[in-house]
């Protein structure tokens, strides 16, 4: 049975772009007469502000769009995500690493290395351990814990590349180990790291179908090796079309983007729709019979 998920962050309301999400994964879900859940994504409790969430969630509902469980909230689920470590740790697929982020920028200028705007440095490496041994070094503090992505690619195809199909944007491929190395699991705060969190919640609430923005494409390679590691199974992915901001920069909480103005929510819908290269309703078509006719737009869309 298909089960979908939209998965805000409480870090403010929802704006034009993170309802574009909202909307294409309820109309997927819709389409093929699948469940709808909401997960709130707030196990970066720093950036996280009181009643964000619940005022995400009336947003939602103002637009029609009705998750049909309680919302899950990832602040309660440490116990799954340290479960889910320990089972890498024990079979040395996640080691302890020690280094800061200053090192790491070092270690990899030396090399040449530098980082471009809106990426990350590769880990190079520098904690891992040899096969079959994760200690920390005398001296050094534990600042992270660290997918071996060598190992855990062992499992893919001979040269170890992650292959995946988009809906939308057709076949991709990653080489994790060298496009991004060994990737947090657990912070040096402490706090659960996206990625790792994304992995045993879908899993655990039986994704079976990802629709969400695409400046999350990028995640998802390493999203797919975890799964293998965690022998979880893979869901189907599709990635909408960002909603961009004046500069040309991605819409997001981080760059101003304003929250949604909903005292008309059928005119907001409307723009979230648009950008999906969905057609309007009718004037005479209210909120429902708007949904009801993008959820037949989608079915010939993405069937």
């Amino acid at each position: 049975m298909y089960v979908g998920r939209f998965a805000p962050s409480p870090t403010g309301p929802l704006h034009a772009g993170s309802l574009v999400a909202a909307l294409a994964s309820w109309l997927d879900a819709r389409t093929h007469g699948g469940r709808w859940l909401v997960r709130i994504e707030d196990t970066d409790t720093p950036r996280c502000l009181p009643g964000a969430a619940e005022l995400i969630l009336g947003q939602l509902a103002a637009c029609g769009l009705q998750p049909d469980e309680p919302p899950v909230f990832q602040s309660t689920r440490g116990t799954l995500y340290q479960q889910a470590l320990d089972q890498l740790s024990a079979r040395h697929l996640a080691y302890p690493c020690t280094c800061s982020r200053r090192e790491i920028e070092q270690v990899q200028a030396a090399r040449g290395v530098v980082r471009t705007r809106g990426s990350e440095l590769p880990y190079p490496g520098t904690c891992r351990p040899p096969l079959h041994h994760a200690e920390v070094p005398r001296g050094r503090t534990t600042k992270a814990w660290r997918l071996h992505s060598g190992l855990a690619s062992y499992a893919l195809e001979e040269d170890h590349v992650v292959r995946w199909h988009d809906r939308r944007l057709g076949d991709l491929q990653q080489n994790v180990e060298a496009a991004v190395g060994d990737f947090i699991l657990q912070r040096a705060d402490g706090l659960w790291a996206y990625q790792l969190a994304v992995v045993v919640d879908d899993a655990d609430q039986n994704i079976t179908h990802v629709v969400r923005g695409e400046d999350l494409t990028d995640n998802t390679p390493r999203q797919i090796l975890l799964q293998q590691a965690l022998a979880l199974k893979t869901p189907s992915y599709l990635h909408t079309p960002l909603v961009v901001a004046s500069d040309g920069e991605k819409l997001s909480k981080q760059n101003g983007a304003q929250a949604l103005d909903l005292r008309d929510p059928l005119h907001a819908l409307l723009k979230a729709a648009e950008h999906l290269a969905l057609n309007p309703p009718s004037s005479k078509a209210n909120l429902t019979d708007a949904l009801s006719q993008w959820v037949r737009e989608w079915a010939r869309k993405y069937p």
